[in-house]
């Protein structure tokens, strides 16, 4: 495979940048060119819901710039994607129209799910720093203009990843009147967010012990971290030594001795303050920032889909491991997962010529088996809805929202009645293609789920033989099936309804 050009664009809450990389099997990913333009698109974004014409035009501006610039290095192909400042509009797809028909640029507005996984596959990049650091208890904190990401890790696994609302241009904006009045902004700061960082401690934390801490961003390495100190790896003491030479300065002394626009130079205090009380409810001994952004991150995942590098680590896994996680603080029956999971994926494998999915709705499927039961921790007579819910509200890092949705009307029609096309109602649209995933996935998971309606695993294993019209699924057990085969009938119904195809069940025979 020949190499190829790409740029990554990220329009963030305080700046809006690009990064052209050189892509090929052989030196992997290679920056050409990075540019930023300070644009504070939060300013409007998270104080109204609303970008002025103005800043409109700021950004369309840029974005031609981005434009020739591309041209100038032969750029093949590219991923513009929008953060929080985007995400937050009362009027995004607006905002997406104008930018498109002004400059060409298909902008994508991440979910926050999507946007910290991609900035944590821009770690990962780093791969032998990133290994070696995650195999004890380790969290990232990715500290942006909205919001704050704080993910954790232990043996090599996510285990656990949570969005708050203290951004450093939020917390800037929301002070901004208070700032005037006091002469310890940082106490102010650690006053505001004091209780967010209880609730977190109290319910994420409690025994787990954290050792390493990697603050993400190139805001930290564009100031704080600027000088090179053993590959950005410092200790607790040496950070609070920066923390105390900056937390009493005023914005313009931090602007001149970082040679920095004052406005920029006003997030550092934040972001600072942020991380320090991180680390102390840590107690973690070092900290590492790699100065890696989003760019590298959007980078990274379109070279490892084409193929132009191969990951050492699993980031699938990542996401199993985190709504696994999910399941597991709603008290789901890790037995049932299991036995139904294997079932579930048994199916889906035997069928792909007839169902046409890939990898990624292979993953959608174990995803909704994981948290199919979730409900029950809410209500045990409305499993369905209450399962819905949660799923649409809780944040699974690396989905989108759409995949999200997915997932959630999977588990609601597993037991609920599917509504067909013409009165199928989802507040956040629904297209074909979608719709048509989720009955097929609805149906798997409905006929695999019903063989272990008992929750005994009494299926020790299946086969599943997809001939012509007819798939057989070949039942190993020595136990009692009378219950599960007596409930499938209308699960099996539907089965055939969706897929077109007859559904045979039969016990495995001694000599098979």
């Amino acid at each position: 495979m020949a190499g190829a050009t790409f740029a990554a664009i990220d329009i963030g809450s305080y700046e809006v940048s690009m990064k052209i990389f050189e892509l090929s099997k052989k030196i992997g990913l290679k920056a050409l060119n990075d540019v930023r333009y300070r644009l504070e698109l939060g300013n409007g974004a998270y104080a109204r819901g609303r970008l002025d014409t103005e800043m409109v035009d700021y950004l369309c501006g840029i974005l031609m710039d981005f434009r020739r610039m591309m041209k100038e290095f032969g750029v093949e192909k590219y991923r513009a994607c929008a953060t929080s400042a985007l995400r937050e509009l009362k009027n995004p797809a607006v905002v997406q129209d104008q930018i498109f028909r002004r400059t060409g640029f298909q902008v994508e507005i991440l979910s926050n799910a999507e946007q910290h996984f991609l900035g944590y596959k821009s770690i990962a990049a780093i791969e032998t720093g990133f290994k070696k650091m995650i195999q004890k208890g380790t969290a990232i904190l990715d500290v942006g203009g909205g919001n704050l990401q704080v993910s954790l890790f232990d043996k090599d696994a996510l285990v656990s990843t949570q969005n708050l609302k203290m951004g450093s241009l939020r917390i800037r904006e929301r002070l901004k009147q208070l700032e005037k009045a006091t002469t310890h902004y940082d106490q102010l700061v650690e006053e505001f967010i004091r209780n967010d960082l209880t609730s977190f401690q109290r319910l994420y934390l409690k025994d787990r012990e954290v050792r390493n801490v990697i603050l993400m961003g190139d805001f930290l390495t564009d100031t704080i971290f600027s000088e090179d100190v053993n590959d950005n790896i410092i200790t607790k003491t040496e950070f609070l030594k920066r923390y105390e030479n900056v937390a009493e300065k005023s914005v313009q002394q931090l602007s001149e001795e970082m040679e920095i626009d004052p406005e920029y130079a006003s997030l550092v205090v934040p972001t600072m303050v942020i991380c320090k009380n991180f680390i102390d409810i840590f107690n973690a001994e070092s900290l590492w920032a790699p100065g890696v952004s989003l760019l590298d991150g959007i980078a990274y995942d379109y070279a490892e889909k084409e193929k132009y590098i191969t990951s050492a680590h699993n980031f699938e896994n990542d996401i199993l491991v985190a709504s696994r996680n999910i399941a597991k603080r709603f008290s789901t029956g890790k037995n049932h997962i299991q036995g139904t999971t294997a079932i579930a994926l048994a199916i889906f494998d035997s069928m792909k010529k007839i169902h046409g999915m890939g990898s990624r709705e292979r993953l959608l499927l174990q995803l909704a088996v994981q948290l199919h039961d979730c409900g029950k921790y809410i209500s045990m007579a409305d499993v369905s809805e209450c399962s819905y819910r949660i799923i649409m509200e809780t944040e699974i890092i690396g989905l989108s929202t759409e995949e999200r949705s997915i997932i959630a009307n999977v588990v609601r029609y597993n037991n609920e009645e599917f509504e067909y096309r013409s009165s199928f109602m989802d507040p956040a649209g629904m297209s074909s293609s979608m719709y048509l995933k989720i009955a097929k996935l609805a149906a798997i998971l409905r006929v695999s789920n019903a063989m272990d309606r008992s929750h005994y695993q009494k299926v020790e294993g299946i086969k599943a033989v997809l001939k012509d019209d007819e798939l057989s699924l070949i039942l190993d057990s020595t136990r009692d099936l009378s219950l599960e085969l007596g409930l499938l009938k209308d699960k099996v119904d539907f089965f055939e309804e969706i897929f077109g195809i007859k559904l045979i069940l039969r016990r495995k025979k001694k000599t098979e």
